[in-house]
């Protein structure tokens, strides 16, 4: 992701009297723009607040404060309030943020659907959509998918487009901003996105770093360490469908991919579960208690190397199916007759805050993420 510098960058002055470096600092403009988000940002999670509030979250001056409120309230992204004082005391003016400011549509893109999401500047989803993909038609049929939600919602100020998506390319990229009327999108993988969510909307960053698994026709994982999500080397981390699982030592994203649950419940019932349909099945059972077996591995891995706070699951399936493959982890991690060991250590498990993850709401968020609010990094 692209983010602004959150702080000033110095280089270490060389030692045993070499010459002092540079000091290399923000622009004024990248100040400013920085002070704003931090505003923004401090009324978003904690408002309305008053001008000495203000101060006290974000250790700005006064006169600071009062101008970026101004401009704030040119751009129609914070209102304003008069707030009764305790005991009939003297009244202050609140600043609280006016969602309609702002939208942002974002876009969830697997190899065969497309999920599409329109959210205000608070993280409320006003409108939900889906779509069929065809990957050789994939640009046509994103750009159309956006054209018609922003088409809905004409009146709405749309700032911007994320995507979310483990194969999106810079050069579709160019093509989606050679066509479109929104700027250039903001793209991130999968569980980045959800993790994004989480951070900005949802559980927010517990202590520790939180670790995200996503089940779809693959199986990835996303970590976010002291509120930053980490991607690793060309975006690769997390690719944990391609670990050797189980007593069995198969392949994760063959047991607990969505391949394997298709072929195992059949394709009308596999549909009804995409749907949020919740029912009882004895095929559906079975795999919850095989994809448990295997997915645990990389759990225990994740626990051991990265010892996150909380293990968030999160997909297309129903809240009853995650649930219930959460509660099977849970037995599988005290049976010693597969592994030798009780890992009472492994982290706390718990459905994802939202469905489908969160990956779409979370590429929704990237251009609030990228021009209003502050970024991972500094907030």
């Amino acid at each position: 992701m692209r983010y602004l510098r959150s702080g000033p960058r110095r280089l270490h002055t060389q030692e045993m009297g070499g010459p002092r470096a540079k000091t290399v600092g923000l622009r004024s403009g990248e100040i400013a723009d920085r002070n704003i988000r931090v505003i923004l940002e401090a009324i978003r999670r904690h408002g309305p607040l008053t001008r000495t509030e203000l101060g006290r979250h974000s250790g700005l001056t006064g006169p600071g404060i009062t101008n970026i409120l101004r401009r704030l309230a040119d751009e129609k992204l914070v209102t304003s309030n008069r707030r009764n004082g305790l005991g009939g005391g003297a009244t202050a003016t609140e600043f609280a943020l006016r969602p309609e400011g702002a939208f942002s549509v974002g876009v969830k893109l697997r190899e065969r659907r497309g999920e599409i999401v329109l959210v205000d500047l608070s993280g409320q989803m006003h409108e939900r959509a889906y779509f069929d993909v065809d990957p050789a038609d994939k640009v046509q049929l994103v750009h159309t998918a956006v054209r018609d939600m922003v088409d809905r919602h004409a009146a709405r100020p749309v700032i911007g487009l994320g995507i979310a998506a483990n194969d999106w390319t810079e050069a579709e990229s160019d093509a989606i901003a050679a066509i479109s009327t929104i700027a250039r999108p903001y793209v991130e993988n999968e569980c980045t996105a959800g993790l994004l969510a989480e951070r900005t909307i949802g559980s927010g960053l517990p202590e520790g770093g939180l670790a995200m698994i996503i089940i779809d026709d693959d199986v990835q994982a996303g970590f976010l360490i002291r509120g930053v999500p980490y991607s690793g080397v060309h975006g690769r981390a997390g690719s944990i469908g391609e670990m050797l699982t189980g007593p069995d030592n198969v392949r994760l994203n063959t047991v607990v991919g969505f391949g394997s649950l298709r072929a195992r419940i059949g394709e009308e019932d596999f549909a009804r579960l995409l749907k949020g349909e919740e029912f009882s099945c004895p095929l559906l059972s079975q795999w919850i208690r095989e994809a448990a077996g295997h997915l645990l591995d990389p759990i225990i891995a994740m626990a051991g190397f990265f010892a996150p706070s909380t293990v968030m699951i999160g997909g297309d399936l129903p809240q009853g199916v995650i649930e219930a493959l959460i509660h099977q982890l849970s037995i599988e991690r005290r049976d010693t007759a597969t592994r030798p060991i009780i890992t009472p250590w492994i982290s706390p498990m718990r459905p994802a805050s939202f469905s489908g993850g969160g990956v779409a709401l979370g590429a929704a968020l990237l251009p609030f993420l990228n021009t209003l609010l502050l970024p991972p990094a500094s907030a």
